[in-house]
């Protein structure tokens, strides 16, 4: 067993990128293929954005929160919204802003059911990793997974598709004109999140994770014609 496994299993405190990420509260431990996604979506951002002011980002499913901590960490002049449903989570959050030092004014944190107390906000950046394993596959889930993990932030119904699909319905009406949002999902889901895309009128690009898995997206409304 590795060392991060080790520490994984004691739920003690690891490392997400350039950041400490608590995991006394119990919930979703974040994975070594999240970590390599966000490391390249935040470098996207950078691209994308330069040096640009009052960046306004949403970190929605957040569990610990190692994702907006980490936009936060690196991308200078941001400011997160973090989102949950779970209270659990909502506290881990709060631990791990204070334990990498972040600012009271640089984030706000809501325990909400996805977008059901953004009404009216907009983002430039919307990081999304809803759950999304199969309860068809189950059977494919490690037992010390199975044993340790919330299964609210691991299943979403019989496909894995069920936050994913809410998700991409809803995501348009909270970006801004020129909003990106990046999404983690399962490689299985690849050719049913790009009918939904298609369907949505999104403009999109599939990545690989560092297993050469398809793990995530990018996508941002098409602008009209």
């Amino acid at each position: 067993m590795t060392e991060r496994l080790k520490k994984e299993k004691e739920r003690g405190i690891i490392s997400f990128l350039n950041c400490k990420i608590d995991l006394s509260k119990k919930v979703f431990v974040p994975r070594i293929e999240t970590e390599f996604w966000v490391k390249r979506a935040i470098g996207q951002i950078k691209e994308l954005y330069g040096g640009r002011t009052s960046l306004k980002v949403l970190d929605i499913f957040a569990g610990t929160g190692c994702i907006g901590i980490c936009a936060l960490k690196n991308i200078k002049k941001v400011k997160v919204d973090f989102v949950d449903v779970s209270k659990e989570a909502v506290e881990e959050i709060k631990i791990n802003l204070k334990l990498n030092k972040i600012p009271r004014t640089r984030y706000r944190i809501y325990q909400s059911s996805m977008f059901e107390k953004l009404k009216g906000r907009e983002y430039d950046v919307i990081f999304a990793n809803p759950p999304y394993v199969a309860k068809e596959r189950i059977s494919e889930v490690q037992k010390e997974v199975l044993k340790a993990e919330p299964k609210e932030a691991l299943f979403a119904g019989k496909d894995g598709m069920y936050y994913i699909r809410k998700f991409l319905k809803k995501v348009k009406k909270y970006l801004k004109g020129k909003g990106v949002f990046f999404l983690e999902f399962d490689s299985l889901q690849k050719e049913k999140i790009q009918k939904i895309l298609e369907k949505e009128n999104f403009n999109f690009q599939f990545y690989k994770d560092q297993f050469k898995k398809y793990r995530w997206l990018k996508a941002a409304v098409k602008p009209r014609k």
